[in-house]
């Protein structure tokens, strides 16, 4: 190794450990990078790579640095909290999506048929899975991830390392896109919950009047039936919904990270 490459990483190691965190804290979290399908040395090295790519580049003089343990402890833990929030702003929106096709799930009769998410490693249902995959699919399909990595080298220009600092309007921020995911579980699963409720309704009627049919048996399949039909329709709205929720996550990246730096 070059004397003057050691001398510049022996300089600049704590520089490279806050970009470091904030890089992981982002990737682990974010939709696409965060899926446990990916091996974690993969996204270590990754996490590694990007940092090592943004530290010359971010604006920020070692010597700008505390030489106490404590206070370097703690902007660490700063940065932590800063890439966890920029992660949560974009999550929300596809926790939305996931809670729309939970409850859509349920009232088809799929609570039973559960499958193991590979982005979390916890079971979900069938249609939950199949909404977040086309979710993703679309997501990649309008760059998002590319998105996600611009987002993540300004937020170093406009943020420099350690340097965060509190600010109310960013918990109205971020509960506002809280809202935002019910909002959202609406707008994509409405018509579909509201022809299920009718269904069971008419179900319902048609029990007290024939009490000889099996109502329960045929249900199952109507429901399913009626359900994946107009699951197919509503996918023709699904992007404009759920592209325009998107919009509005990246959107809200920057003037976050803009209320951190107290601007």
């Amino acid at each position: 190794m070059r004397p003057d490459l050691l001398n510049w990483i022996l300089i600049h190691y704590k520089v490279f450990a806050l970009v470091l965190v904030r890089v992981a804290s982002i990737l682990f979290l974010m939709p696409v990078f965060s899926t446990r399908a990916l091996p974690v040395q993969i996204k270590a090295a990754a996490c590694i790579m990007l940092a090592l790519l943004l530290t010359p580049v971010v604006p920020f003089r070692p010597d700008q640095l505390p030489g106490n343990p404590v206070s370097m402890g703690i902007m660490l833990v700063a940065e932590l909290f800063v890439g966890i929030t920029l992660a949560l702003i974009v999550r929300l929106v596809f926790a939305g999506l996931q809670l729309a096709a939970q409850m859509v799930g349920f009232q088809m009769g799929f609570s039973v048929a559960n499958i193991v998410d590979p982005q979390t490693g916890t079971q979900s249902v069938v249609i939950t899975q199949f909404a977040y995959l086309i979710s993703l699919l679309l997501f990649l399909a309008a760059n998002g991830h590319y998105i996600i990595l611009e987002a993540l080298y300004e937020s170093f220009q406009v943020l420099e390392p350690g340097r965060a600092v509190l600010n109310a309007n960013i918990f109205h921020i971020v509960t506002d896109m809280g809202e935002e995911m019910f909002v959202l579980s609406v707008k994509l699963m409405a018509p579909v919950m509201a022809i299920l409720l009718f269904s069971q309704v008419a179900m319902g009627i048609l029990a007290k009047t024939v009490p000889q049919i099996n109502i329960l048996v045929m249900s199952f399949g109507l429901n399913i039936a009626l359900g994946l039909f107009f699951i197919g329709l509503t996918l023709q709205v699904f992007w404009p919904v759920l592209g325009r929720a998107l919009d509005k996550g990246t959107r809200l990246v920057p003037v976050v990270i803009s209320l951190f730096a107290g601007r």
